[in-house]
């Protein structure tokens, strides 16, 4: 998101400020990623306080507040507040919709809430399914929350080709439950114990309380939490992309890894699978909480071996639409246009990277 946000602060039709949380136990992203980003970083306490978002608010006087989902009460509470009644509220969210009971629920118990936003950005196809079941019409929905720094990434597929192609498998992500991370090193395991040749190794990048899991195990090499800047060898080095998540709305890794040009393993569970992943094509899709299929799709690809440079292009062209420039493009196009530039305060979420 530093790079769309940049991209925004460097446009002459739109001003940007971003109200972001600071550090997270399960991520420690340094300051430099917001260079150049008007922005102010909450403590645990402030981001607690609507007064003192409000007092941001007045300071900046934006057109338009974005608001990441309704998870964070402040930020809810905003759009009923009297000093933003002028204001246009858009709402980002990345929820896919599982046709469960609560989702069927709560366009009415939502609805209060609902009737104070004009528009809604949305990550993809399964998102856009919930925006419409909470009575959003589908011209005030957008699809194109996200972004990333496609350049960045892209970069590594071009120095990967000028070696033999790596024969290891990538991980980036939190060390949590929520990742999956117990299956992956149970997956990871079969596939040792099943490989004919030299097996691959598993690297690991991040943080979190499973990460004992990834310690002293044979194949598996972790690096801990990497800062953005640093990652870019890594992807150089790795093969495959994997992503086992067990719940997963949207993780913009992998994006990157497809914009890195690797072949990507991901659970169905992801919502980027929707748009980006595609069996056989580009990686393949396995079904959550399935240790089996993680290793039967390592062992796939290990198979295709010759093809994962091709496999690597494909995937590489379907990160393409997620350009800082094309995402920039969406959302001015989705803004009210004024005469003068229109600020954006996007109040971003936990998740936000800073």
């Amino acid at each position: 998101m530093s790079a769309c946000w940049r991209a925004m602060a460097q446009s002459e039709h739109l001003d940007v400020f971003v109200i972001a949380f600071g550090i997270s136990r399960e991520t420690t992203f340094g300051h430099q990623l917001m260079e150049g980003i008007p922005h102010q970083l909450l403590d645990a306490k402030e981001r607690l306080d609507i007064e003192l978002l409000e007092k941001i608010i007045e300071r900046e006087n934006p057109d338009t507040i974005a608001i990441a989902g309704w998870f964070h009460p402040p930020y809810r509470k905003l759009p009923f507040r009297s000093a933003q009644k002028n204001r246009q509220f858009i709402l980002c969210m990345d929820t896919p919709y599982w046709h469960t009971w609560r989702q069927k629920l709560a366009p009415f118990l939502l609805k209060p809430f609902i009737k104070k936003i004009d528009k809604v950005v949305v990550s993809g196809e399964r998102s856009w399914q919930y925006a419409r079941q909470l009575g959003f019409n589908s011209q005030d929905i957008l699809k194109g929350q996200y972004g990333i720094d496609y350049a960045y990434f892209a970069s590594t597929y071009k120095k990967r080709k000028q070696n033999p192609w790596p024969k290891s498998f990538l991980f980036v992500g939190r060390y949590n439950e929520v990742k999956a991370i117990d299956i992956l090193v149970e997956a990871y395991q079969k596939y040792r114990n099943e490989c004919t040749g030299r097996p691959w190794n598993l690297i690991c990048c991040g943080k979190g309380p499973m990460e004992h899991l990834l310690n002293d195990q044979p194949g598996i090499i972790n690096h801990g939490f990497v800062q953005p800047e640093d990652l870019k060898d890594i992807f150089v080095q790795s093969g495959c992309f994997v992503m086992p998540s067990r719940f997963d709305p949207w993780p913009l890794s992998i994006i990157e890894g497809c914009a890195a040009g690797l072949p990507i393993i991901c659970t169905d569970i992801c919502g980027t699978s929707v748009e980006l992943v595609k069996s056989w094509y580009n990686g393949f899709l396995i079904p959550a909480e399935d240790s089996e299929a993680l290793k039967q799709a390592m062992l796939d690809t290990e198979r295709e071996y010759k093809n994962l440079a091709q496999m690597g292009a494909n995937a590489q062209q379907q990160a393409a639409p997620y350009t800082p420039q094309l995402w920039l493009k969406r959302w001015g196009s989705f803004l009210i246009k004024k005469k003068h530039p229109t600020k954006l305060v996007p109040a971003t979420s936990k998740e936000t990277p800073v």
